[in-house]
């Protein structure tokens, strides 16, 4: 049917967004048409094919050379939602999770992904990961928790943690994975000490939503969110103790270093730094408006940045601490 221009604005937005979110597949973009230093890309993986980052609209890009080039990687369907995360067991096998409860798998490092779930017009899942018993588990929006027990190749919905209808944002183990946490939304913070088979909510100690975190060793965590705030537990996510909050940026990753240092990346570019086991936080680094959304260690030790606006240029920690000229 011809458009008109007498159609109302509110009308083409919403055509463009039917024609936006609809299925379709699209030609693959060639290696130098991909424009990986401006498009929101989420997260950043090595595996045994090379450097992994997945984003925008479905794209899964795969680079052979240490994120010098990149091309697209084979998906058996594009559905052209957000993907939100990447996860990998292991050098080759992992999944990829977004948008309308899209899950696909790759079982040769990256390179080809075969679709095993999407729910339209369904709810982000926003983290995953396998638990010691051999199911995977993924969360995301609204409480939205689903399982598989056959590798990832089919899916189902499971009850939430005490029936919470809040955000769940990350899906934490622990170094021995006997302990998980669950954090999300309004300061919601779930743990298992059983390897995830039951969950328990933690007394709330901060109103505000936690992104992400870690556990340092032992029973000593750290967790992440909203205007910078850091947390830190040494009893196993029990009680915590706030070691963060005067930026007001909120954090949203992390990547542990091989001397023990902890980099948390978040709004703004921010990078903030601890040289003392989670117990303090300085401020190193701000770059704008993006978003930094994931941290990838190369093998050169150099750094490697995910942002909602792309790609950062890799640099070593040694030349955050010390920017040229500084």
């Amino acid at each position: 049917m011809r458009v008109t221009l007498g159609i109302a604005v509110s009308l083409i937005v919403a055509v463009a967004g039917i024609f936006a979110f609809s299925h379709r597949d699209t030609p693959s973009l060639g290696p130098r048409q991909i424009p990986v230093n401006n498009m929101n890309l989420t997260s950043i993986v090595q595996t045994d094919a090379g450097l992994v980052t997945a984003g925008e609209l479905g794209h899964i890009l795969i680079s052979t050379d240490q994120g010098k080039n990149w091309k697209q990687a084979s998906l058996s369907h594009q559905r052209h939602a957000l993907i939100t995360r990447l996860h990998f067991k292991d050098d080759r096998t992992g999944l990829a999770i977004g948008h309308e409860g899209w899950i696909l798998k790759t079982t040769d490092g990256g390179l080809n992904w075969q679709e095993v779930a999407f729910n339209p017009g369904g709810e982000p899942l926003l983290s995953i990961n396998l638990l010691p018993s051999g199911i995977w588990m993924a969360i995301g929006a609204f409480g939205q928790a689903v399982v598989s027990s056959d590798e990832g190749n089919s899916w189902s919905r499971m009850p939430p943690p005490n029936g919470t209808d809040w955000h769940l944002n990350n899906l934490l183990p622990s170094q021995d994975h006997n302990t998980w946490l669950i954090v999300g939304e309004a300061g919601t913070l779930f743990r298992s000490t059983d390897s995830g088979e039951s969950w328990e909510a933690v007394p709330e100690f901060y109103n505000g939503s936690l992104y992400g975190g870690l556990n340092l060793h032992g029973e000593t965590w750290i967790v992440y969110g909203m205007r910078g705030n850091i947390f830190r537990s040494e009893d196993n996510g029990q009680n915590w103790v706030s070691v963060g909050g005067e930026l007001p940026a909120s954090m949203f990753t992390h990547q542990m270093m091989e001397n023990g240092d902890l980099l948390l990346g978040g709004q703004g570019g921010v990078l903030l730094l601890s040289e003392d086991d989670g117990r303090s936080f300085r401020f190193l680094h701000k770059s704008g408006r993006m978003s930094v959304t994931d941290i990838a260690r190369l093998d050169s030790g150099q750094l490697l940045l995910s942002s909602d606006r792309g790609l950062l240029p890799s640099v070593s920690l040694d030349q955050l601490k010390h920017p040229s000229g500084a």
